[in-house]
């Protein structure tokens, strides 16, 4: 195969620590050189093919790491599938997801593992990496977790919530930790009293509180926070590293910066709907409510302010998006009557990287921090960076030329994700994603998509590239 030469002139590229004028030469798929404009190195280069990114800033592809395509859930399955969800990330200007294997109860994790790699394999337009659910630990799948750390899938999900389905007790938690203290596996936990939560439900649903903003009501901010102290605690009785997954409340970040302060490898995920919407959203009448449910659940707007604090200070690292969508026809509506049955999960994976150069211009981030957060931080987080969440010498050629000053009203009418509305209908954001290379392919090209499904590749990963 002949080799490509690509050249990015004229733009400013911003990556977590730096912000350069410089221009950018892609050769065989991977970042070749960068050097300054106007150079007498820049200008020598010739490539076959150059993009003008002039005005533009030229970042590294965004790096999703909690997406759940075609998830089952409730009896329904989430409304993306790897086609179209990783389509809908591309035109967003993400260009790796990982998403999640799910273990069956009663299961080996390698059935649960071949089952996702068939769901993905040859559909996805953007390079993909998998964590793996344990909903069953047990010795076998214990020593399961071994084999999968050396194939690349280093990292594992376990829950305090979904009481049959895929919670696991703390014993189970321990033993998960202590089998990733050995094998530099990464526990993730979603750190909610599922247990607890329950008897809330319960309880609510019997006094007649059916409509979806008593999911928030009953998922209570106090169970988020034991929860997470709780998860935190058994980390360091097993001498793991914890990432905990969709952290929503203020009570829960103060557990996280707690344990931070105490120096314990400890590292947390928010998501844009928690930074950008609230309780308001899930009492929204007509049972337009049922829109914004997911777990955890949104908060009153009071909490959003901590959120972003922890975003600056560190005490959270990452911006997810749980991209799990579902239709509000057909699939939310399951729980009219009985907010309990609202299958949980909410659109996003194309919207992140626009909210948070959102909220760049708001004053809550920098623009580096906009890149660590969205890119740097979780290809670090799980083993991808170098490869990954940067752009320098070596790395894939994953670039987004995104315009700044471009004014989009987000909308259901004009998003790709397969689902029939926007978790952010009408918000007007500026900057916007002009063109896209994964792995040096050109699959956005001045706001028209010329990918494929099944140019993205499966990435193994490396343990996380934060604790030792």
């Amino acid at each position: 195969m002949s080799s490509t030469r690509t050249l990015i002139r004229g733009g400013l590229v911003i990556t977590a620590t730096d912000e350069t004028h410089a221009d950018v030469l892609i050769e065989d798929g991977r970042i070749a050189a960068l050097a300054a404009h106007e150079s007498a190195v820049a200008g020598s280069w010739t490539a076959d093919r150059v993009i003008d990114a002039t005005g533009k800033y030229v970042i590294p592809g965004g790096v999703d790491a909690h997406t759940h395509m075609e998830l089952p859930f409730g009896g329904t399955f989430a409304s993306d599938s790897f086609e179209t969800g990783t389509k809908a990330a591309a035109w967003g200007g993400t260009t790796t997801i990982v998403d999640f294997a799910v273990q069956s109860q009663g299961h080996a994790l390698r059935e649960g593992l071949d089952a996702w790699h068939a769901k993905a394999d040859g559909k996805c337009a953007i390079d993909y990496g998998f964590h793996m659910i344990l909903s069953d630990v047990n010795e076998r799948s214990l020593k399961e977790m071994d084999l999968l750390v050396e194939e690349g899938i280093t990292s594992f999900k376990l829950f305090t919530a979904y009481p049959g389905v895929f919670f696991s007790d703390d014993g189970q938690i321990l033993r998960a930790m202590q089998k990733a203290s050995v094998n530099g596996g990464l526990i993730m936990m979603h750190a909610e009293n599922g247990l607890a939560i329950d008897v809330l439900v319960e309880q609510a649903l019997a006094r007649g509180e059916t409509d979806p903003r008593y999911h928030g009501e009953v998922r209570k901010a106090l169970l988020e926070a034991e929860a997470t102290h709780r998860v935190i605690k058994l980390a360091q009785v097993a001498g793991a590293p914890v990432y905990v997954v969709h952290v929503s409340a203020q009570e829960a970040v103060a557990e996280l910066a707690r344990a931070r302060d105490e120096g314990l490898p400890v590292f947390g995920e928010t998501c844009p709907q928690y930074l950008f919407l609230s309780t308001d959203n899930l009492a929204e009448p007509d049972f337009e409510g049922a829109k914004y449910v997911c777990s955890t659940p949104l908060r009153p707007r009071e909490h959003q302010a901590a959120l972003w604090r922890g975003l600056r200070t560190n005490d959270l690292q990452v911006v997810s998006t749980d991209h799990c969508p579902f239709c509000f026809v057909g699939q939310k509506e399951l729980g009219r009557g009985d907010f309990s049955k609202i299958p949980n999960g909410l659109p996003g994976v194309e919207n992140r990287m626009d909210l948070l150069h959102q909220a760049v211009l708001d004053g809550h981030i920098t623009r580096r921090r906009w890149i660590e957060i969205a890119c740097a931080a979780p290809a670090r987080m799980f083993g991808l960076y170098g490869k990954k969440g940067t752009i320098a010498p070596g790395a894939d050629a994953d670039v987004v030329i995104y315009d700044p000053n471009a004014e989009q009203v987000m909308s259901a009418e004009t998003h790709h994700m397969n689902v029939d509305y926007s978790a952010y209908e009408g918000k007007r954001v500026t900057g916007r994603v002009e063109t896209v290379l994964s792995r040096g392919e050109v699959i956005i090209n001045q706001r028209e998509f010329t990918g494929r499904a099944g140019h993205g590749a499966y990435v193994p990963r490396g343990i996380t590239q934060y604790v030792g």
